[in-house]
């Protein structure tokens, strides 16, 4: 009975704990330790930054074609008479209409035939952007061309086109031209030093991205806190690995731990 009762009053086993399955497993990253890793590596990071920074630098000087862009001015309300409250008013009415005319096919063939310029219609359309300032009655008609001087002529002629346009097509009072486009002295596009910072940036995360990838994917064990989580086990010491070439060099002999099978 005394047996029986100690059998029953021992504990159950614990029963033991189910493996994880592969699917399952989680992969932590130590952001400390890969933060130390990027200082390790940070002479890389910096070449390859600025290798990214030469490259977009070349792209941007020798590859893309700068564009440059002129602006005209046409004022909506007339200035042969007097502008009373009204025409300011129709004026504000009328800026949306003066934009489309600008979309318009039969405007755009005007103005390819007295530049002589043989583009198609799509073209065209790309090159002019006419935009309405809030609160104003004024129409800005901004042309782009790789050309700084072709940009000019193209916000000028489009200006005048208009102008006769609205006056002919809509029966309407012809605006003014407020004020003629300038020559153009530097491209709006593309940005040397944006890009160049770009390239920057790029190349930085390039290098930060590949040093990530090589600190995932190395599964050696090199501390003691790698044991413990791959085999559970605790360190109770670790044994300096000797330099061979020091000893080699001063003359002293390797000691037992260095010396091979049979010396």
């Amino acid at each position: 009975m005394a047996n029986s009762d100690s059998k029953s009053a021992r504990p159950a086993q614990q029963a033991p704990a189910k493996a994880a399955m592969p699917g399952n497993t989680v992969t932590e990253i130590d952001l400390v330790a890969l933060f130390f890793r990027f200082l390790e590596k940070i002479h890389w990071i910096i070449i390859t930054a600025l290798l990214g920074a030469v490259i977009a630098g070349l792209y941007v000087y020798f590859l893309v074609t700068p564009i440059y862009q002129a602006t005209a001015k046409i004022y909506i309300v007339g200035s042969d008479t007097a502008i009373s409250l009204s025409d300011l008013q129709i004026g504000t009415n009328l800026a949306a209409d003066y934009g489309e005319v600008f979309k318009t096919w039969h405007v755009h063939e005007l103005v390819d035939r007295r530049l002589n310029l043989d583009y198609s219609y799509k073209k065209l359309s790309s090159m002019i952007t006419v935009t309405n300032p809030t609160g104003t009655h004024v129409l800005y008609i901004q042309a782009k061309s790789p050309d700084p001087q072709e940009a000019k002529l193209l916000a000028d002629t489009y200006a005048q086109v208009a102008r006769e346009f609205i006056a002919v097509k809509m029966d309407m009072r012809e605006p003014n031209v407020f004020e003629e486009a300038l020559q153009p002295t530097a491209p709006v596009s593309p940005s040397k030093s944006r890009n160049i910072v770009v390239g920057f940036l790029l190349g930085a995360l390039l290098a930060m991205a590949v040093i990530t990838v090589k600190f995932l994917s190395d599964d050696r064990i090199c501390t003691g806190e790698d044991i413990a989580k791959v085999g559970g086990l605790t360190t109770l010491g670790m044994i300096p690995l000797e330099d061979m070439t020091k000893n080699a060099a001063s003359g002293a002999p390797p000691s037992a731990y260095g010396r091979r099978k049979g010396e």
